[in-house]
């Protein structure tokens, strides 16, 4: 069955702020509806004319487990939008276009706001399982007798916090932080170091090049409730360089490994909001879309080579197409490591690899001045959720913004998976 192609209408993000050991200025929610006022003030329609809200996240916080509703009922949509929130790990924001696509090809709905948010700086600081034990018991004492023997039970250790934001980023199955798989991938393909830190720096390079040519429209600044202003992404470096990068010490396999905090993502807080609708809609309503998602693909993979997802998921839309790597435009991959999109570009290139699991012979190198023109989530951040609704919208604003047409947003995904979308610009735009 063909993909029928959706319409993206228009988009808007809010700036990726760093997150620095205490939680940030924004809860998620408020992240999303303040991207989403301003998105949806400049539309031809009301918040209630949309067919539903569909939100990407990957660490809502108690209070807001369904942060899809919450958001929705808060930009104004009324309380007949539905709302709801999906979960795919990095691929969360991506997930929820993808839900919005299926949702308007079999006419459920015509007209909606999809996207993905995520405050990491909020991700939550926990109890051992000893400690919520001793609280249980502390909770069933009864008298003072069983109070004091339970107060004797009590060790200093057990206030040991666990922090919910590093066992997130633990695979269950593979028994590897997602650091570790990126060491997987530099190991398994010969990545070096210094591959890696040039990578990273030319990262922080492209996107203060896109910053000072307007290339990051689709930022939407963000005021605190004392008046402060966020207008870019803080965790872009002007002094990055490979020599400086060089210096810094490996996080996840010390003291050998070489996945370090240059070169890996950024932990951030951070929304992107779109809003796609079908043909007719865009038709009966007077619509100017920026652009169609033409195609689609979920790949998965082992979760100790997580980091190969936008291989598994992209080749077989390039195929369907009967496209090359370069014959798209633009390609916008998540920098989730260095190593990791260093580890694609090299299975693509690897014919023993590309035959023991694509079944095809080599795709060969990708042209890197089509990848990332603007930066990555290296310089300008990874909030968990929103990356993979971020990857899209920007590549389509960068298209836009080169007068070219075609290009593939991919991204990997923990627990082994992979997600792309292939886009194209709108004439009609």
């Amino acid at each position: 069955m063909p993909f029928e192609p959706v319409y993206v209408i228009d988009g808007a993000r809010t700036p990726f702020l760093k997150a620095r050991n205490a939680p940030g200025p924004f809860p998620a929610s408020d992240l999303a509806v303040q991207a989403g006022r301003a998105l949806l003030m400049r539309q031809r329609f009301n918040p209630e004319d949309l067919s539903e809200v569909i939100i990407g996240c990957a660490a809502p916080s108690p209070d807001e487990t369904n942060i899809g509703r919450v958001i929705a009922l808060r930009l104004g949509c009324g309380n007949h939008v539905p709302g709801w929130t999906v979960m795919r790990n990095c691929a969360s924001g991506m997930q929820a276009l993808d839900s919005a696509i299926m949702s308007i090809q079999t006419g459920r709905s015509d007209l909606v706001l999809a996207g993905g948010v995520d405050a990491l700086s909020h991700a939550p600081v926990l109890f051992s399982d000893e400690m919520v034990r001793w609280l249980a018991g502390w909770n069933s004492a009864r008298g003072v007798g069983q109070k004091l023997a339970a107060l004797r039970k009590l060790r200093l250790k057990q206030f040991a916090p666990v922090i919910g934001l590093l066992k997130g980023l633990t695979d269950p199955i593979a028994g590897l932080s997602m650091g570790q798989t990126a060491e997987n991938l530099a190991h398994q393909f010969g990545i070096s170091r210094s591959d890696m830190d040039a990578y990273s720096a030319r990262s922080h390079e492209r996107a203060l090049a896109g910053r000072a040519t307007g290339a990051f429209g689709e930022i939407v600044p963000l005021v605190d409730g004392k008046g402060t202003l966020y207008a870019e992404d803080d965790g872009v470096r002007a002094d990055s360089s490979p020599e400086k990068l060089a210096k810094l010490r490996p996080v996840f396999d010390k003291p050998w490994g070489n996945i370090t905090a240059g070169n890996s993502s950024q932990v951030t807080d951070g929304g992107a909001l779109l809003v796609l609708a079908s043909a007719r809609t865009v038709q009966e309503r007077g619509l100017k879309p920026i652009g169609r998602i033409l195609d689609a693909q979920w790949g998965a993979l082992d979760p100790a080579v997580m980091g190969l997802g936008p291989v598994f998921a992209s080749t077989p839309i390039l195929e369907r197409h009967q496209l090359g790597l370069n014959d798209l435009d633009l390609w916008e991959i998540n920098e989730a490591f260095a190593a990791q999109v260093l580890g694609c570009l090299a299975a693509w290139e690897d014919d023993a690899w590309c035959r023991e699991h694509l079944g095809r012979t080599a795709m060969g190198a990708l042209d890197q001045a089509k990848l990332n023109v603007d930066g990555g989530a290296i310089a300008l951040g990874h909030p968990v959720g929103a990356s993979g609704a971020r990857i899209v919208l920007h590549l389509l604003q960068a298209l836009r913004q080169r007068d070219l047409k075609r290009g593939m947003a991919a991204i990997c995904i923990g627990g082994g998976q992979g997600g792309a979308m292939l886009v194209e610009t709108c004439e009609e735009a």
